[in-house]
């Protein structure tokens, strides 16, 4: 969007706002919509963000300092507008300025739509990440791709997930500053030709990368970065010949072509042409980032091997593997740099974080697919495996074999640390996935644990608690989280533990007036207890509502027995193509469906499954929230984020030892965490054992019985798929855990009725989850991994 009202020196927020409505959207206050008041507040909070931001880019260039490059396909950044007003300080004025107009300053903010450029912990994460690097003064640029519309708008249909396209972008963007200047041509296909002594890739087709800027500021303002998104175009827009000649679609056929690559986050990968975008997208979005930060190291360097003091390049995930290939291809073929040279600068400059334990969700690529695609790429890749293996003969790890090129073991070849994001998840790396790669590089894998920030997760999220926590302590925890253990003495205060819980409480209430306005009533004085994640097997959803099967069973044979009433939620989505994790969805809402509308049983269990889960529900769900479900297959989650959230705003986890649980356990103490479930070890042991999910479910009749009643009917469909598989293979335990986990829910419930006691324990999740600051994670990549300095005071 074009802004067309210049600050004046001196000028109130007030005076931008009514600036910015008249000047740059025509409109009077008079005739103002909330749309029309959001993007005013939002122009004029920008305003104030361009200032820090350029002079934070001054500086970099001033001190020469070396920048990071966090390279990641997903950015869920949701709503930026109570970002920037919180870490600029100026949420006050603008309440007082709304106030005086009659207006409610919170749902003007609420009123800009979540942007779709992610789905969970990794973009959450990367979002996180980004708003702490600008708030320690690291110099660094994030870089993903512009999506038009995200991964998709969930609805449900008779409880079936539907999915429609994002329309985030069908509106005015107020954060984003186009940069035509600032385009690529990316290709794909095509042929290598070796033109004397110079090797050079002629693709076939083109696109081009243009990019768009947002401002990321951190706390204070004192320091802003640049999350830099890439959106696909034409090189030719429009074919008028075909025009003319009657092919009006053929004409456009270019444009929609190229724009596909943009379109959507993560296209169902189940078909070959489905696999063929994905990877376009990833080497569109990587390809373009490595020649802008070429670009921008040639304009103050000319000495190519001093690329690795001056470049760090992050690659969440394996998305962004081909990073590796890609700037070696433009080291040695565009910047003539020998190969071996370009292959250590690379190396030099690349980091990897692995986010899974799955060997299937490392990504790979068929040969035919890469030869088809990025020829040369595969060229270099096959070189890069025989120097590795001239280097390691006893190696067993191939990066091309079984007719896959594998992005997993590119990424970690080409990376100069590989990292993995809790302890427990790094130690489980060097046994398992990269067992073989550690052996031969030793010293290559460390850990950082993921972080959250709290500006966004407390202070903007949860203002009851977090103006309760300032009121008691100051507000230095705000970017020194740990001054939170300040509040552990205050566990036992009776006066702050009653005003701690009268705090929740509004949040329940909020939340709770949030679902009737879905059509499922609920009441604030019962437990609410929330899963919100990605649906996939490992993070067993399907546990969850089993166990509220088997509860609300038990409830309505005795539903005048003394039960603690509860509310049961879920919130995710499920990949448009996994279709296990789609039936969990449809069971869930089933379930609900019977359960809410007992008249046995619906004063004492609710289900509620808000649709669409995104950053926004996310901030609605967490602060109310009492109970935090975290009961992932042990071995199998590699950190989560979520778990943080809670832990931080007092949800007290019940969990496995998987992941970052194993962290928050011991921080906030065994007493206030309710574990449950097998060690990872000892579910690899499970599996072995011939029928262990029959074994298990023969062993505790409770499961039985909730498995019968699906199967027999009582929830509409049987859902075959789930109750077979849960009883057959059942690779993630969820028979094997489901007992320990009744037994760790009853505990829960038990703790629950003594309400002070709660609290306490609530207190202490809060005071003692500081070290969960994605700033502290942030300062050890710095130090471990980027070789970079904070540039700001």
């Amino acid at each position: 969007m074009k802004d067309v009202h210049v600050p004046r020196p001196g000028e109130t927020l007030s005076d931008a706002i009514l600036q910015h409505l008249k000047y740059s959207l025509g409109k009077d206050a008079a005739h103002a919509t909330t749309t029309d008041w959001r993007m005013a507040l939002s122009l004029a909070i920008r305003d104030r963000i361009v200032d820090p931001w350029f002079a934070s880019t001054r500086a970099t260039y001033a001190k020469q300092g070396k920048r990071v490059y966090y390279l990641s396909m997903e950015f869920l950044i949701g709503r930026l507008l109570e970002d920037a007003t919180v870490n600029l300080g100026l949420m006050d004025e603008v309440a007082e300025f709304f106030d005086d107009r009659s207006l409610d300053a919170r749902m003007v903010m609420q009123d800009e739509p979540d942007a779709a450029l992610g789905n969970g912990g990794l973009g959450r994460l990367a979002a996180c990440f980004l708003e702490s690097m600008s708030t320690v003064g690291c110099p660094a640029y994030g870089y993903g791709i512009r999506y038009e519309h995200g991964l998709f708008k969930q609805s449900f249909e008779g409880g079936r997930q539907m999915e429609a396209p994002e329309d985030w972008l069908t509106e005015a963007h107020a954060w984003e500053f186009e940069r035509p200047e600032s385009s690529y041509r990316i290709g794909f296909g095509g042929a290598v030709k070796v033109l004397g002594n110079r090797t050079v890739w002629q693709p076939e087709e083109t696109v081009l990368a243009r990019a768009y800027d947002m401002p990321m500021i951190g706390w204070q303002g004192r320091w802003a970065n640049t999350l830099r998104l890439w959106s696909a175009r034409p090189e030719t827009v429009f074919d008028l010949d075909r025009f003319n000649a009657g092919d009006y679609y053929g004409a456009a056929e270019p444009e929609a072509l190229a724009r596909t690559i943009s379109r959507v986050l993560y296209p169902d990968d189940t078909t070959e042409e489905g696999k063929r975008l994905r990877l376009k997208q990833e080497f569109f979005f990587t390809a373009a980032s490595l020649r802008d930060i070429l670009r921008r190291f040639e304009d103050e360097y000319d000495d190519w091997s001093i690329l690795p003091s001056k470049v760090a390049i992050q690659l969440n995930d394996t998305h962004p593997a081909i990073a590796g290939p890609e700037l070696v291809r433009l080291l040695h073929d565009e910047k003539g740099m020998d190969f071996d040279a370009a292959v250590e600068a690379a190396r030099g400059c690349l980091g990897y974080t692995n986010h899974t334990l799955l060997p299937e969700a490392l990504e790979r690529w068929s040969i035919e697919l890469m030869r088809s695609l990025l020829p040369r790429h595969l060229q270099i890749i096959e070189r890069i495996d025989a120097a590795h293996a001239a280097a390691h003969p006893d190696r067993k790890v191939v990066l091309i074999g079984d007719g896959d090129v594998q992005m997993g073991p590119i990424a970690f070849t080409m990376a100069h640390r590989v990292n993995g994001v809790s302890a427990l998840h790094t130690g489980l790396m060097k046994e398992t996935v990269f067992a073989e790669l550690n052996r031969l590089h030793p010293n290559r894998i460390v850990n950082e644990t993921n972080g959250i920030t709290p500006r966004r997760w407390v202070l903007a999220a949860n203002p009851r608690l977090s103006g309760l926590i300032t009121e008691a302590i100051g507000d230095g925890w705000v970017d020194d989280l740990e001054e939170l253990m300040q509040l552990e003495p205050m566990a036992d205060d009776a006066q702050f533990r009653d005003e701690y819980a009268a705090a929740k409480r509004a949040n329940k209430v909020d939340l709770a007036n949030y679902l009737g306005q879905q059509g499922l009533a609920v009441d604030p004085d019962a437990m609410f207890d929330v899963q919100i994640k990605r649906i996939h097997e490992y993070k067993r959803q399907h546990l969850n509502i089993l166990q509220t099967i088997a509860l609300w069973q038990e409830i309505k044979d005795d539903p005048k027995g003394d039960w603690v009433p509860q509310v049961k939620v879920f919130g995710g989505k499920a990949a448009p193509g996994y279709v296990f994790a789609k039936e969990i969805i449809f069971l869930i809402n089933a379930v609900a469906e019977v359960i809410n509308n007992d008249p046995d049983t619906s004063h004492l269990l609710k289900v509620a499954y808000p649709a669409n889960y995104n950053v926004t529900l996310a901030e609605r769900l967490i602060p109310a929230a009492e109970v935090s479900q975290q009961i992932s297959t042990a071995g199998k989650e590699a950190s989560g984020t979520g778990n943080m959230k809670f832990a931080l705003n007092g949800a007290l986890t019940i969990g496995t030892l998987d992941g970052a649980n194993v962290e928050i356990r011991e921080l906030v103490g065994a007493d206030n965490f309710f574990l449950f479930g097998m060690t990872a070890q000892e579910v690899v042991a499970r599996r072995q054992i011939d029928d262990h999910a029959a074994k298990a479910i023969a062993e505790a009749p409770r499961l039985k019985r909730a498995m019968d009643a699906i199967a027999s009917g009582t929830f509409g469909e049987r859902f075959a798929s789930i109750t077979e598989n849960v009883s057959g293979d059942d690779y993630f335990c969820v028979a094997s855990d489901f007992a320990d986990y009744w037994r760790a829910s009853r505990d829960l419930e038990v703790a629950y009725r003594d309400q002070a006691d709660w609290t306490r324990m609530a207190v202490l999740n809060t005071a003692r989850s500081g070290w969960f600051s994605s700033d502290r994670t942030i300062r050890g990549y710095m130090s471990d991994i980027w070789g970079a300095e904070a540039l700001s005071v």
